[in-house]
């Protein structure tokens, strides 16, 4: 398991044109790696070293030879991303080309101390010295080590980007006491925690709609190519505000999930999941909500937090889990209630009402493998409690949330 910390250091003019070289050099080997790549038809990172070393040696005979080994493993990847991408029908292009170059390092080109950092260059090594940030720190002091392997980027202004990559070892698998089954949706999410279903809200219709007005109105009667407009576009937050969501939402579930010593029950969405949902949708403005809502990417997030702590993830098939009778087995029927998504249905066989979150989790459960009987049957519509977003945002843990609620109510 691997995590990635980006550090910024402003270097003197003389080490930046030392590693400006690196930089330009290593883009032509790059170059040369993918081209006899496409050419052999290839993606193995062997035999692109094998094919070009000698001839890239004689090119750079100054530069270390091991940003040669980097530089085609940075090739051999970005082929292999391409033919995945190619074999998907996104490709735009008939080749990977390249728009950025971040340089790879292995163990002989840096050497990594909290004093100071040195990497490899043309004319010996630069000695950089850089401020650790706060999640360096939280990696490092824990049970992280550094690798062998790191990256720079080279910014305007003598900035240079540096990647650390920290590793860790997996923790040993628990015995499960439970499920926790989790249901995605566009401005919320759902899960089962002791039994008791909650729906913690995630914003995200607000965020989408709220940037999308700010876009239309620094657009309006001019072009997307004009500088100012670009500028502006690029001062917009969405991506970054959605993927803090996201990641606190994730690591809240993960949380619970370790301590009460569950597994987490998600839907194993299908790739390109926002398409297939939107297309019989003809309102343009829930078409974009749907579309912007990442149901995949908060899937992932709340994989890879698992992953992290070793939490068992159950995928289980998503098809009519929230109109599908956990009970009786029989369809939900949902009457219109003025919006485009009824929240409550009736049973056809049991005339049950269930809210269209809650229904999901307990399929979701029977799903995967719980046989125990579920514990609605009677005629109320079970809305589960919501927890407002600025509420769980700055939580430490649901349970504690739990707890809060039912203090209040016993005060009331």
């Amino acid at each position: 398991m691997e995590r990635t910390v980006k550090l910024r250091v402003k270097v003197d003019h003389k080490t930046y044109e030392k590693l400006k070289e690196v930089e330009e050099e290593y883009k032509k080997i790059l170059e040369d790696a993918i081209n006899y790549g496409l050419l052999n038809k290839t993606t193995s990172f062997t035999k692109i070293k094998a094919g070009i070393y000698k001839e890239e040696r004689k090119k750079h005979r100054d530069l270390p030879s091991h940003y040669i080994y980097t530089a085609c493993e940075d090739g051999s990847e970005r082929l292999g991303s391409f033919e995945k991408v190619k074999r998907r029908g996104r490709a735009y292009t008939d080749r990977p080309t390249i728009k950025k170059v971040t340089v790879h390092l292995d163990d002989h080109l840096w050497k990594f101390s909290l004093d100071r950092i040195l990497i490899a260059t043309k004319r010996g090594r630069v000695s950089l010295s850089p401020l650790f940030p706060k999640m360096f720190w939280r990696y490092y002091n824990q049970d992280w080590r550094v690798t062998s392997e790191a990256r720079f980027k080279l910014l305007k202004d003598n900035m240079v980007e540096l990647y650390i990559i920290f590793k860790k070892d997996e923790l040993k698998p628990y015995t499960l006491e439970g499920l926790i089954p989790v249901d995605l949706n566009e401005n919320s999410v759902s899960l089962l925690v002791h039994g008791k279903p909650i729906l913690l809200e995630s914003g995200v219709k607000k965020i989408t709609l709220g940037y999308e007005y700010k876009r239309r109105k620094i657009t309006i009667r001019r072009s997307n190519k004009d500088r100012e407009v670009r500028r502006k576009l690029g001062k917009l937050r969405e991506k970054d505000k959605k993927l803090d969501i996201r990641r606190k939402l994730a690591k809240l579930i993960v949380m619970e999930a370790l301590e009460s010593r569950s597994a987490i029950v998600l839907e194993d969405l299908p790739k390109r999941t926002p398409e297939h949902m939107i297309k019989d949708v003809k309102d343009s403005q829930l078409r974009l909500r749907i579309y912007r809502s990442a149901f995949s990417s908060m899937k992932n997030a709340v994989m890879e937090k698992a992953k992290e702590f070793s939490v068992p993830v159950i995928l289980v098939n998503p098809s009519y889990s929230s109109s599908t009778c956990p009970v009786h087995g029989s369809k939900i029927i949902y009457q219109p209630d003025g919006g485009s998504a009824p929240r409550v249905g009736v049973c056809e066989t049991g005339g049950e009402r269930w809210h269209r979150d809650v229904v999901a989790l307990y399929n979701l459960v029977k799903r995967a493998g719980d046989v125990s009987p579920v514990p609605l049957g009677s005629k109320e519509s079970h809305d589960p409690p919501t927890i407002k977003l600025g509420r769980w945002l700055r939580a430490k843990s649901l349970h504690l949330i739990m707890i809060e609620d039912k203090m209040i109510e016993m005060k009331v």
